[in-house]
């Protein structure tokens, strides 16, 4: 039913929670993992005036890295092949545009991530995935 299964994630306790559940996943269906993260390309220049916006994306790459990085290597203790990526842009399009790509027959993520007023609402990137997605979305909410 699964052979490819998409875990965007962004490092936070949420996401973690459905990382777990894409892993518990993708081991029932012995299916590929593709662990995304998304640096949001949006002007950040005002979320820290005194460093420049190519510093600021510079971090929020290698915080990408890492964090795919981190699950990659908790799929292979679990023995579930994964394949990582961190790619820039707006994270709701990229997320779908990823796994029609990828041809990812389901998405796992969490309901909020870590971003600021965001996280109080819906979890606005994940609703608008779950809506343009032409894939089954779970949504992993958090504790």
């Amino acid at each position: 039913m699964y052979d490819r299964i998409l875990v965007p994630t962004d490092g936070s306790d949420c996401a973690d929670r459905a990382v777990e559940h894409a892993l518990d996943i993708a081991t029932q269906y012995d299916a590929e993992l593709h662990v995304l993260s998304v640096v949001d390309s949006r002007d950040v220049s005002h979320s820290a005036p005194a460093i420049s916006p190519d510093q600021v994306q510079k971090t929020l790459r290698e915080r990408a890295e890492s964090v795919v990085e981190a699950v990659a290597d908790r799929a292979a203790e679990a023995g579930v092949s994964a394949v990582t990526a961190v790619e820039p842009g707006i994270p709701d399009d990229v997320v779908v545009d990823y796994a029609s790509d990828n041809e990812c027959d389901l998405i796992v993520m969490g309901t909020h991530g870590r971003t600021g007023l965001e996280r109080y609402l819906l979890g606005s990137v994940t609703e608008r995935t779950v809506r343009r997605s032409s894939v089954p979305v779970l949504t992993v909410r958090g504790e």
